[in-house]
């Protein structure tokens, strides 16, 4: 009997060990979207969702649309002018760049305005950047502008397979020579990987050091291209 009851004990102490995680899990959640919710963005769009992400200061915004399986997002991260950054979704990898479809927000043309690039990253050798690439749906073109010392990238995507939980990722470096130059190898850079439920809104770290050989973004003359 006095072994039943210490059985016993312990499943009622792992019981409350689970809720209390699950409490503040939620609990974290909950910051999250509180931090994020106070962002203004321009012609009056609004967003379902939002989550800090864990590296490079940036948030993801977005709105989950299941009739279609689509999600209106909007992706924020902090840069100098000369800078630029990205947002994109790996279908098929956590943790790594290789394989992913990416916006790429910069003022790379030298004249002030603000473009947007959609580019597959095939390999970890130095990509093209070729432009509309992109492995899945885009059914509205993105759209990006440069407010208070941050880059914002708008875009509609399908998202691959109608899956909710997905790979995303996220990166920041220079320009140089008016194209795009690689990132930093600083560990936020390494780590700027997260699985996300666009449904639940749950989330997963997923960073490791998946850009390291050359960095994935090099550079590249973007000179006359306007998103």
């Amino acid at each position: 009997m006095a072994g039943a009851g210490r059985n016993q004990s312990a499943w009622l102490l792992l019981a409350a060990v689970l809720v209390l995680f699950a409490s503040s899990t939620a609990t974290a959640q909950q910051e999250q979207e509180q931090n994020c919710s106070s962002a203004k963005f321009s012609s009056d769009r609004s967003f379902q969702r939002c989550t800090s992400l864990p590296v490079l200061g940036a948030s993801l915004y977005w709105t989950y649309h299941a009739a279609n399986g689509t999600a209106d997002v909007a992706f924020r991260a902090p840069s100098d002018p000369s800078g630029w950054v990205a947002w994109g979704i790996n279908p098929t990898s956590g943790g790594s760049m290789v394989g992913s479809s990416v916006f790429i927000a910069s003022q790379a043309g030298g004249n002030g305005a603000v473009s947007v690039l959609m580019t597959y990253l095939e390999s970890s050798a130095i990509p093209s950047l070729t432009n509309n690439t992109l492995r899945f749906a885009v059914p509205v073109g993105p759209a990006a502008e440069y407010s208070g010392g941050a880059y914002t990238i708008y875009a509609t995507v399908a998202l691959p397979g109608n899956r909710t939980v997905q790979n995303t990722v996220w990166q920041a470096g220079p320009l140089s020579g008016g194209g795009i130059a690689s990132h930093p190898m600083a560990p936020a850079n390494l780590q700027s990987t997260q699985k996300l439920d666009f449904l639940s809104g749950g989330s997963q770290s997923t960073g490791a050091g998946a850009t390291k050989s050359r960095g994935l973004l090099a550079r590249r003359n973007l000179r006359g291209f306007q998103g």
